[in-house]
């Protein structure tokens, strides 16, 4: 089963709004990587071949294609500081059910996706179904504060059938159980896991979703609750929908799309 998903300009900024066509998800466990979207950070200029910005750039997104990721699927690091001119910083991110090899093969996709479509930019950020690439010529304070900036949104094409306003409620209702146990900071093997997920019955329909924010957040409740408070916005409730970010992600579906 194919969905077109398209992307909400309802709370995107016009560049995602202009970048973004329409996005394919199959109905299966985790199969798939598709690209979602991705923005380039203008501001920030570009770099010229040869630089040392370029040459610092080289070592860093080597440093993520090779990374192991088995534990929380998670990267950060810089060279580097401002305002020198070989100063990067770059944050990577796995979607809480794609460690291990899965996140080292997307990865090496982002990385090979945001050369491509940010040629020579200083900074942008990449989506993908499985992870996302953040990469900056100006470092963040840590523990990072939510960006808001850089959230877009997708839906699913099919209306709910039913008592849509009810459906959005007990969704809602769900996501808050789940921010809940990412709230509780689980931990595996020593590293604190900022990802939950889980099915529920509604009538004889089964909702499946998860919610996700970055290791240092600094606040990923206050990310999530934004987040769900966005995606239904309106009174337009679909079958499925997500919100993606720096910061966080949620997702809800009426058919599995993780991998537990």
């Amino acid at each position: 089963m194919k969905f077109s998903y398209s992307l909400s300009k309802r709370f995107v900024s016009p560049i995602l709004a202009m970048q973004f066509l329409i996005i394919h998800s199959v109905s299966s466990l985790n199969l798939t990587n598709e690209y979602l979207n991705h923005k380039c950070f203008l501001d920030q200029g570009i770099y010229n071949t040869g630089s040392e910005y370029e040459d610092s750039l080289n070592i860093i997104l080597r440093s993520v294609r090779t990374g192991s990721y088995y534990k929380n699927g998670f990267m950060r690091t810089s060279k580097g500081r401002e305002p020198a001119p070989d100063a990067v910083t770059v944050m990577f991110q796995c979607r809480g059910d794609s460690y291990g090899s899965k996140c080292r093969t997307c990865a090496d996709t982002a990385v090979a996706g945001f050369r491509r479509r940010c040629l020579r930019n200083k900074g942008g950020i990449i989506w993908y179904d499985q992870c996302f690439l953040w990469v900056s010529a100006i470092g963040e304070d840590m523990p990072i504060n939510t960006n808001y900036k850089n959230i877009f949104s997708m839906y699913n094409p099919n209306n709910v059938r039913g008592d849509a306003k009810l459906f959005a409620k007990r969704v809602v209702d769900f996501f808050s159980e789940l921010t809940l146990k990412v709230d509780k900071n689980t931990e595996v093997d020593s590293v604190v896991i900022f990802y939950a997920e889980g099915k529920k019955k509604l009538g004889k329909n089964t909702l499946y979703a998860m919610v996700q924010c970055v290791e240092l957040t600094i606040d990923c409740k206050s990310c999530l609750t934004w987040s769900i408070a966005k995606l239904f916005k309106n009174d337009d409730i679909k079958q499925g929908g997500r919100v993606l970010g720096s910061n966080c992600e949620i997702r809800y579906e009426l058919y599995p799309f993780i991998r537990s």
